[in-house]
């Protein structure tokens, strides 16, 4: 399976995660999302954030083609919601979508981002066991 620890020249700090063997990262400040989103997550990876309020970036790794279950990104969303405000939330709306669908707009602030073709998964903020 693949492993994000590969070697890039500034990696972004972030917290690490990983169910069955899956990676998932998120990021700690506005300026590890950049590099999280942008310089890291490559295009067929799972890119998430919880909707309408500040929280981080995640990551789900993908790679040689195959794609994670549907309970790994379920969780995937629920790691997103969980490091945002709605922490404390119930059932809380994420956006995902492949990481080739996130761009910065020209000027933004770090950890500023548009998207396109998103999916919304209502999940309970959690972390993996």
């Amino acid at each position: 399976m693949f492993d994000p620890t590969f070697a890039i020249p500034h990696p972004p700090e972030v917290h690490a995660y990983q169910i069955d063997g899956w990676h998932i990262w998120a990021g700690r400040t506005a300026r590890d999302n950049d590099k999280l989103s942008l310089k890291v997550a490559r295009n067929d990876d799972w890119w998430f954030h919880v909707r309408g309020m500040p929280g981080s970036h995640v990551v789900l790794f993908v790679r040689d083609g195959v794609e994670p279950p549907k309970g790994v990104v379920d969780a995937a969303a629920a790691i997103a919601a969980y490091h945002s405000k709605q922490r404390d939330g119930g059932t809380v709306a994420v956006t995902g979508t492949r990481a080739r669908n996130v761009r910065k707009p020209s000027g933004a602030p770090a950890g500023t981002v548009e998207i396109a073709r998103e999916r919304v998964f209502k999940v309970r903020p959690s972390l993996p066991a």
